[in-house]
Parts: structure tokens; C-alpha cells; sequence
């Protein structure tokens, strides 16, 4: 990636990368709302190359940056969200895991007794 020149004959190119950026992040907003992950994961590079080129740009542009910073923070709040989603998911299975393959009983006195399912997974065929 060049360096980014922020001479005044230049500083279109840092508009440029803003309104790059400003798609890529709404597109992605998209996506997440979506739950397209693959979306997601397929725009992280350009958006990290993005980024990186902001980085390369002169403070005084940090104004034009609170709209993108903006959007970046909400789909930040998105991902998280989602990740919470996903780690969800992946307990209930396991929960369902756990009762598919054992039993919980309780005799008389509450004890606790677990019984492990024997089964091997496999359908037995009859004629």
C-alpha cells in the first residue's frame, strides 16, 4: 500500500478513503443485521487496508473521521452482539449434547445419580 500524500492537492485522496470506508461499513452493518458471516469475514482485509490508510492521513483531517468512527462504533456493538449470539448457540447445543447422552435421576434422599447413555450412534438393521 502507498503512503497517502496530504498535501491540498492530496486531500481528496483521504475523502476518497472516507467514503470507501463509509460504504465498506455500511455493507457490513448489512451483513451483520443479515447474519451473513462469510460478508463479514470477506470485507475485514479492505476494511483493515482502509483503515491502515486512514491512519497514514495528517490529524487535521480527524473531523471528517467522527462520521466512519461513528458507523465503526455501531457495528462494533453489532459484532459483539452476534458473537454473544453464537456463543449462545454453541452452549444450548452442548446442553443438548448433555441430555441426549445422560440422565440425570434423584432417589429418595436427593441424591444424584448420572446414567451414560450406551448408545454407539449407529442404526441397526433388521430384516
Amino acid at each position: 500500500m502507498s503512503e497517502i500524500d496530504t498535501t491540498p492537492g492530496k486531500l481528496d485522496q483521504a475523502a476518497v478513503i472516507l467514503a470507501n470506508l463509509d460504504e465498506l461499513l455500511d455493507k457490513e452493518r448489512r451483513a451483520l443485521l443479515d447474519g451473513d458471516l462469510d460478508a463479514i469475514s470477506r470485507g475485514l482485509r479492505e476494511k483493515e487496508r482502509l483503515i491502515d490508510a486512514l491512519h497514514a492521513v495528517q490529524s487535521e483531517q480527524a473531523d471528517d473521521f467522527s462520521a466512519v468512527r461513528e458507523k465503526a462504533m455501531r457495528n462494533h456493538v453489532l459484532i459483539d452482539g452476534a458473537m454473544d449470539g453464537i456463543r449462545a448457540a454453541v452452549d444450548r447445543m452442548a446442553a443438548l449434547r448433555r441430555i441426549r447422552d445422560t440422565l440425570d435421576t434423584y432417589d429418595q434422599s436427593g441424591r444424584r445419580t448420572v446414567i451414560t447413555s450406551l448408545r454407539s450412534g449407529q442404526v441397526e438393521k433388521r430384516a
